[in-house]
């Protein structure tokens, strides 16, 4: 019986220490990456993105259910010109975090989204679950997604938000295969912050995400489960006011993430359009892309 089999059958109170640590070190939160001012001088940066998925959630899961694939095109119909209208009327730059078959189905948007100035990310190859799929699948796939987005778009992506924020043990020495300036998958902070992978710091930038500052924690469905938005429009903008307003106030960083198939109906899309209105008001934010903020505070704190 080999050392790997036998700790399979081992329960994790039985570990010993060199495993349980070493699963907490395998990644973890290094140097603090904010800095003492972002750019010209403004106190917030505001980080808003956009996980494309469209029809890519449902082809994940076996893609049997033409009525969750049309819930998928409502993001390229309705979604993402209506978000591309606002953010060029407020004259703001966004990320959109696409899975290389989205990019497939429509390259039209793609390649307008990079014309309107905004950047892509790589969000997996089919919004697959990494921690499900094989490392050396894992590692194909993102390294075919990156060309995938970069034939499209004619731009090679330099940051990756993982599909669902999964990240394997194996993710993140892909995203260094592939020479990313950044990551927006992890958890260990609020602000930017440098990776640290087995006790080595990477100079990778870490844009942290959350739960309660994502749309479709609150405005999801399940529609075979007891499960349906439970939170309003008026109370999941003022979750997000108050992340907006923290962040504010400690001169930190307020990143928000969003999908067009969720964030844009009628009834929900004044969330946006209010927060750009608030922290406009304020006079002192920077919008910018994740690629931006990255870059910026890379070069802040001298990596």
């Amino acid at each position: 019986m080999s050392a790997d089999t036998e700790l399979v059958e081992l329960l994790p109170w039985q570990w010993p220490e060199e495993v349980w640590r070493g699963k907490v070190e395998q990644v973890r939160a290094g140097r603090n990456l904010k800095p003492a001012k972002w750019k010209n001088g403004a106190r917030c940066a505001i980080a808003l993105s956009f996980d494309v998925d469209h029809e890519t959630n449902e082809l994940r899961d076996g893609g049997k259910s033409v009525g969750r694939l049309s819930w998928g095109q409502y993001g390229n119909r309705v979604g993402v010109p209506r978000i591309l209208k606002l953010l060029k009327e407020q004259d703001i730059q966004a990320s959109f975090f696409v899975p290389a078959v989205t990019a497939l189905l429509y390259p039209d948007e793609q390649r307008q989204i990079v014309g309107e100035g905004h950047e892509i990310g790589l969000h997996g190859w089919i919004h697959e679950v990494n921690t499900a799929v094989p490392p050396e699948n894992e590692r194909e796939l993102h390294l075919r997604s990156a060309d995938t987005l970069e034939k499209i778009t004619g731009i090679r992506p330099v940051g990756m938000r993982t599909p669902s924020w999964d990240f394997s043990e194996v993710t993140l020495s892909v995203e260094r295969e592939l020479g990313l300036l950044y990551d927006s998958s992890l958890f260990a902070d609020d602000d930017p912050y440098e990776i640290v992978e087995k006790g080595e710091a990477t100079g990778m930038v870490e844009l942290p995400v959350e739960w309660i500052r994502d749309d479709a924690a609150y405005l999801s469905m399940n529609r075979f489960q007891a499960l349906r938005p439970y939170t309003s429009p008026e109370a999941v903008f003022d979750v997000f006011r108050r992340e907006f307003e923290g962040a504010h106030a400690e001169g930190g960083l307020f990143l928000l993430t969003m999908h067009p198939h969720v964030i844009t109906y009628r009834s929900r899309f004044w969330i946006l359009e209010e927060l750009i209105r608030l922290a406009k008001a304020k006079g002192d934010c920077w919008f910018a892309t994740h690629a931006e903020i990255a870059a910026y505070v890379k070069a802040e704190a001298g990596l």
